[in-house]
């Protein structure tokens, strides 16, 4: 009868926790819903703002062309005017008449004005808020599979435990059975001593004593066979208690990693650039109308301040406050005593205690390792959100130069269009932005389980630690981690030549001449800078570096000094803004503005090769300085782009750098739609620079070398 009792305790007992596991999986399905219903809410408003300024801009077309059609009216009245022609010049200047021209000239202004916010709408508006619904779907979908994966992994956690629980119970019924057929025996044994002490009589009594001498044996036998299956049985159960525990407290810390952490970073990435870009969508309505509708004050201040209070973290709280019950943290699991069984920690018993040190010292490796790892994905993380986030707000579509007079509306229209070149331009832009997207979910995902693991790992090894330390009896903290001293390379600083000229925004040849570096001090520096610690950079002169750092390098150059020669502790990405920032200050550009017209026509050739022969002969015609220092410069470009795999700039990501910063398009050009043209020259050039620019024989000057060393001189 008793067995049955037990049997029933400890269904209810696994009965109970499952229970608590389909809870679980209810409310993780609770929340994939609620996160979808958040997200089509989210299309909805997106459609119908979409739908409301496709509508705004018919009515603003109709209106421009009312008030031409008005101001054309009255403006023919005048030209066909039966009055003679010197009659009309002498009434234009009384100032009713000249009045009456202002209003009519106010007018057509006013119907440009509205014709440029129709178009503002239809196309530039319309077209940003179809890319966020675009980017609403599909980053709430990469966000789903996130989750998705977390909650399987959970899962599999609880699903661990279950099954750990059901061993444990198994093991400790085994052991208890084995330890009551041992007293069974026990007890037997003691039966038939009692009865081997009475005293028999003749030949029958020797006899009985023989044989009750023979049970004896015979029992002494079963009982050490049953003594080895008891603690057998209870190594066994020993065992399988620990791992039920630390099960219990990997499970635990799973869950509030999940509930905690995971879920805010799941809503994290489906947030993902929304209020950015739908703060600059409305950002440029916010302009359109403040030019042409100063009467609205009012209502426009009203608008930008729900624009400027765009609050992700503030959203995000929300979601979890209206859904309260699918994201609340569910109660811990509590450990489950089988039978009375008193032991409630993790036991580090002389059997077992090899084994849990072997395990706690695999355990700290293994979260030694995964620690160093998630946190590199961290770094990669946050640098890839930061130039996704600036991809996100990048104010690709503009009113400010659409509102300038002009002759006729449809001049207006054209220059608020977007000019020639720009939506190739916008759909490259977003082509690179989801593959910065897909990037960054890569590292999310990665992230977040790494986090999993180390929170799941951690908890083992604090349980086990805690186990082996009271085992043990000493005070130790055997899982701080030895740090190796970074060494740091210096090398002796090279004292720089005096001159009189401006090294930022001066005169490049005047410089050179003045100084007598052939390379300036700031171009070799921070080349061999980079050459030593950033050629495997992300990022590197795309992503911007430390204002206050790039301030201080600068002027320590400015100054004569060398910088960067004392540490090498110095940020990279500041290091190559200095580089830029250098090149762009040029009172003159790197590459003459009067050959600016004959390199961009060299885009035209489609065979590279040739291409970079006719470049060839343009840039031949430029100072020999000019080329020393091109030279050195587009080697070290070609020689960082080999390392693109890594640092994720290949040269045509470096000729979108360095296009703007090395050449200046002339004012009488539209920079939109020629900034491509330059880009490519520049690219070209950092491809095929050794075909280009003269060897060492025909120009003589200080060569790059790709393998530079800290006291390397260059002349």
């Amino acid at each position: 009868m008793s067995s049955h009792v037990k049997l029933r305790k400890e269904r209810g007992t696994i009965a109970e926790c499952e229970t608590q596991v389909k809870e679980i999986r209810s409310q993780m399905a609770e929340q994939l819903k609620s996160l979808d219903l958040h997200v089509e809410m989210r299309v909805q408003l997106l459609q119908d703002l979409s739908e409301f300024f496709r509508r705004k801009a018919e009515i603003e077309t109709e209106y421009s062309r009312g008030l031409e059609k008005l101001a054309e009216r009255f403006s023919s009245r005048i030209r066909n005017s039966k009055e003679p022609q010197h009659s009309r010049k002498e009434q234009d200047l009384l100032s009713s008449v000249s009045c009456w021209h202002l209003i009519l000239n106010h007018t057509r202004q006013e119907s440009r004005e509205h014709a440029v916010l129709s178009d503002t709408y239809s196309n530039s508006m319309v077209v940003r808020l179809c890319h966020i619904t675009e980017d609403t779907g599909r980053l709430s979908k990469k966000s789903k599979d996130i989750g998705l994966q977390m909650q399987e992994q959970l899962l599999k956690v609880t699903s661990e435990l279950q099954t750990a629980m059901k061993t444990y119970n198994q093991y400790h019924t085994d052991s208890m059975n084995a330890e009551g057929k041992l007293k069974e025996v026990e007890k037997l044994e003691e039966r038939h001593m009692g009865k081997s002490a009475d005293p028999g009589l003749g030949q029958s009594g020797v006899d009985a004593k023989q044989q009750r001498s023979s049970t004896l044996k015979k029992m002494e036998r079963l009982k050490e066979k049953r003594q080895a299956k008891f603690l057998e049985n209870k190594l066994k159960c020993t065992k399988a208690r620990n791992d039920y525990l630390l099960n219990l407290a990997a499970a635990n810390a799973a869950m509030n990693k999940y509930y905690l952490q995971d879920v805010c970073s799941l809503i994290e990435c489906c947030d993902l650039g929304f209020h950015l870009s739908l703060g600059v969508t409305l950002r440029l309505y916010l302009s359109a109308q403040s030019r042409v509708q100063q009467s609205q004050q009012e209502a426009v201040g009203v608008l930008e301040g729900a624009v400027q209070g765009l609050d992700p973290p503030g959203d995000q709280k929300k979601i979890l406050e209206m859904n309260h019950t699918a994201f609340c943290l569910p109660f811990r699991f509590e450990y489950q005593p089988h039978e009375g069984d008193q032991v409630c920690v993790v036991s580090a018993e002389a059997q077992v205690r090899n084994e849990l040190v072997t395990r706690f010292q695999q355990l700290q490796s293994r979260l030694s390792s995964v620690s160093l790892e998630t946190e590199e994905v961290n770094k990669t993380m946050k640098a890839t959100l930061k130039a996704l986030l600036d991809s996100f707000s990048f104010e690709d579509f503009s009113s400010s130069d659409s509102l300038q007079t002009s002759q006729s509306a449809e001049s207006v229209k054209s220059s608020g269009s977007d000019p020639p070149g720009n939506k190739p331009n916008i759909a490259k832009r977003r082509a690179n932005q989801q593959e910065t997207e897909s990037f960054y979910f890569t590292k999310v995902k990665e992230y977040l389980s790494g986090c999993s693991l180390i929170s799941k790992l951690q908890a083992k090894h604090d349980l086990l630690k805690e186990a082996i330390e009271k085992a043990e009896g000493i005070d130790s903290d055997p899982s701080r981690l030895q740090c190796s001293n970074r060494s740091l390379r210096v090398r002796k600083q090279r004292p720089c030549s005096q001159y009189n000229h401006k090294l930022f925004t001066g005169d490049l040849q005047q410089f050179v001449e003045s100084s007598g570096q052939l390379i300036p001090l700031v171009v070799e520096s921070c080349i061999r800078f980079i050459n030593l610690h950033g050629l495997h950079h992300e990022g590197i002169f795309r992503v911007p570096g430390s204002q206050s750092e790039v301030n201080e390098i600068r002027n320590a150059f400015e100054r004569g000094e060398d910088p960067l020669t004392d540490l090498t502790d110095h940020n990279i990405d500041s290091v190559a803004g200095v580089l830029k920032l250098y090149f762009r200050g040029l009172e003159k550009p790197l590459f003459p503005q009067e050959k600016f017209q004959e390199l961009v026509e060299c885009v035209q050739i489609e065979n590279k090769l040739e291409r970079a022969c006719h470049i060839k002969k343009v840039v031949g015609c430029f100072p020999q300085a000019v080329l020393i220092i091109m030279r050195f410069l587009f080697a070290f470009l070609n020689h960082l782009s080999q390392y693109s795999d890594e640092n994720m700039m290949d040269s045509h990501n470096l000729a979108v750098c360095f296009g703007p910063t090395l050449v200046a398009v002339p004012l009488d050009q539209d920079a939109v739609s020629v900034q491509p043209r330059v880009n490519e020259v520049v690219k070209t050039i950092i491809m095929f620079h050794e075909k280009i620019f003269p060897g060492a024989r025909e120009l003589e000057g200080p060569l790059y070398e790709k393998c530079m060393t800290e006291e390397e001189e260059y002349w």
